[in-house]
């Protein structure tokens, strides 16, 4: 079990190093990705019995630890800098191990190992890719890589949307309530449909 304590002060970590002016996302990662992600998951557990609600939230706040405090390699700056953040905040090495564990098997995005997941990382993987199809995620890539074609720029984020839809989003719930913003994206991703009435 987590004390209640111990989760709010790693999210408030969490809250104060995403909005950090040095961070490269600084302007828009909390608002528009960590709190999206956090909302859809903790809607989610409602859908599931016996769901760890505290987990899934200190999934949701660490899952891109890496990202704020790596400009390289996010995913091991994730286990070894989040590692020692839980560690200095009060976590049990036994929940640090197996929330990293958890984070290592979201990061895979690999559907066969999410399958034999636990819910908790099953939505929590879910609830990253799905954010990403809330607000301006799509819209941002665009902001943040201006060297690049319009062509590209499409192509980047249609892969992105095929690799969240087909590798993270792993509960047919979460595909169901989804499929019309994912429809939206791939049509702006050159998708079109026969039609349009």
């Amino acid at each position: 079990m987590i004390p209640r304590h111990t989760l709010d002060l790693f999210i408030q970590h969490v809250k104060e190093k995403a909005q950090d002016p040095s961070f490269k996302y600084a302007d828009w990662f909390l608002k528009y990705h960590l709190e999206i992600v956090e909302q859809i998951a903790l809607e989610a557990c409602d859908l599931y019995d016996s769901v760890d609600r505290d987990f899934v939230q200190l999934l949701c706040w660490l899952h891109d630890y890496g990202a704020l405090t790596s400009g390289s390699n996010e995913h091991h700056a994730t286990l070894t800098e989040g590692r020692m953040a839980l560690l200095d905040i009060g976590f049990s090495k036994a929940i640090i191990d197996t929330a990293l564990a958890s984070v290592k098997t979201i990061d895979a995005a690999d559907p066969a190992s999410l399958q034999d997941a636990p819910i908790e990382v099953k939505i929590v993987s879910s609830a990253d890719a799905a954010s990403h199809y809330v607000g301006p995620f799509y819209r941002l890539w665009w902001h943040e890589n201006p060297d690049k074609s319009v062509a590209q720029l499409i192509d980047d984020n249609l892969k992105k949307s095929q690799r969240d839809w087909n590798r993270k989003m792993i509960l047919p719930e979460f595909k169901e309530a989804f499929l019309a913003r994912k429809a939206a994206i791939d049509e702006q991703s050159g998708l079109f449909p026969n039609k349009y009435f």
